[in-house]
């Protein structure tokens, strides 16, 4: 006869039953209580990562508006990364540009407004805008060209500036999209206007790579003999829009010369050497290191707003132009340009005055610009490389920024 078994339970004691209990409870408390604190880990860290990484979404409503008989519009381009970039055809400029920082979250890198009215009352009338007809000064607003003396608008001092009063920031581009990655902006320069001769028509071509790379491209051609210098004006910070100054930013530019300027910041014809001044950044240094030495270049730019001269030129192939790297995100912008000139400016003139995307005001030096082109005042300026176009020819240039991670 097989014994009958009794039950485990019947087998133990009431207090060897507590203790099997207990032991059948506490891995499963330990376990909850990981799954709790990997949860609310994780909800912490998204929290966290939402607070970086929150920016508005643009609406389109905004940027539609009718302006001088054209209207405006708001585009997006997306590459294979998620990299984002928008623009607006009122100034053909580019709005924001969203790239990932160390920690992965998408970072806004360029300042900007939320709306086209915004971008028409600013005191600062060149947040992200291409420029021209001709970037940069031009000494007391007059050059020559075959004899006859043109006279253009001063909107800088006793000089002209971007293109006079209204020049190409303050007009509206027709608009082609190319593709998701790209769009081109379209505008006739009618002669005279401004003061410049010929009827210019300009071309103007982002193309978002799927290298992190933003390219501009410039095309113009002309019926008349006139000076040409485009170039693009975004304000960067690569720590995102709002994050602060732009000091600790570490900045390397690839030139030995740079332009010196006199106290209305025209160039006074002479290529000096950066070495043993503050304008040396041909090794990475932060870009407020030197800001504030006594050197007279700096009084008359109240800071960086000068031309460098940038070596490695090959003819009209692309160069690198300078590298900066974000303090606090890590981000790295190479820039590369077939353009002879690098305007850095290190946001002197930022006055609080207007407010960006995120709700931050564009406060002293939270911006930088690298302004690929040719140089200042080159109409008037013999020993400097030619800004002159002439019918038949084709004005053809380019440049690269270019976003990757510090590893």
């Amino acid at each position: 006869m097989v014994p009958k078994t009794k039950s485990t339970a019947h087998a133990l004691k009431p207090d060897n039953v507590m203790k099997l209990h207990f032991k059948l409870l506490l891995p499963i408390l330990c376990l909850n209580m990981l799954i709790s604190c990997t949860s609310s880990s994780t909800k912490n860290q998204q929290v966290r990562v939402d607070s970086i990484s929150k920016s508005p979404v643009l609406s389109q409503k905004e940027f539609q508006k009718n302006i001088d008989g054209k209207n405006t519009d708001l585009y997006i381009l997306k590459n294979k990364n998620g990299v984002e970039a928008a623009f607006t055809n009122y100034g053909a400029r580019i709005i924001s540009l969203k790239v990932p920082n160390k920690h992965g979250v998408q970072t806004d890198v360029i300042v900007g407004f939320s709306s086209v009215d915004q971008y028409l009352k600013s005191t600062e009338p060149y947040f992200g805008a291409t420029i021209g007809r001709y970037g940069n000064r031009i000494a007391k607003g007059k050059f020559i060209l075959d004899g006859t003396t043109y006279s253009l608008s001063i909107n800088n001092g006793v000089n002209s500036l971007h293109g006079g009063k209204k020049g190409f920031q303050d007009v509206v581009w027709d608009t082609k999209e190319i593709n998701e990655q790209s769009i081109a902006f379209s505008y006739l320069s009618k002669d005279m206007e401004e003061g410049y001769p010929g009827n210019l028509k300009v071309k103007v071509i982002y193309n978002l790579t799927d290298e992190n790379e933003l390219k501009i491209s410039y095309e113009a051609t002309t019926n008349k003999k006139t000076v040409v210098n485009l170039t693009n004006h975004a304000f960067f910070n690569l720590n995102g829009e709002g994050s602060g100054t732009i000091l600790n930013h570490q900045l390397q530019i690839n030139a030995n010369l740079y332009t010196p300027v006199d106290s209305t910041l025209i160039p006074t014809g002479k290529h000096e050497p950066v070495a043993e001044t503050p304008f040396d950044f041909r090794k990475f240094s932060a870009i407020g290191k030197r800001v504030a030495d006594d050197h007279e270049q700096l009084k008359n730019g109240k800071g960086y707003d000068h031309n460098y001269v940038l070596n490695n030129r090959n003819g009209n192939q692309m160069h690198h132009a300078a590298t900066v790297e974000g303090d606090k995100s890590g981000i790295i912008m190479e820039v590369f340009t077939k353009e002879p000139g690098l305007q850095f400016y290190s946001g002197n003139f930022m006055k609080s005055k207007n407010t960006f995307k995120r709700g931050s005001k564009d406060d002293f030096r939270t911006a930088f610009c690298l302004e690929t082109q040719h140089f200042p005042d080159s109409p008037n300026q013999p020993t400097f490389p030619s800004t002159v176009l002439n019918p038949g020819m084709l004005y053809n240039t380019s440049s690269v920024y270019k976003f990757s991670i510090k590893k």
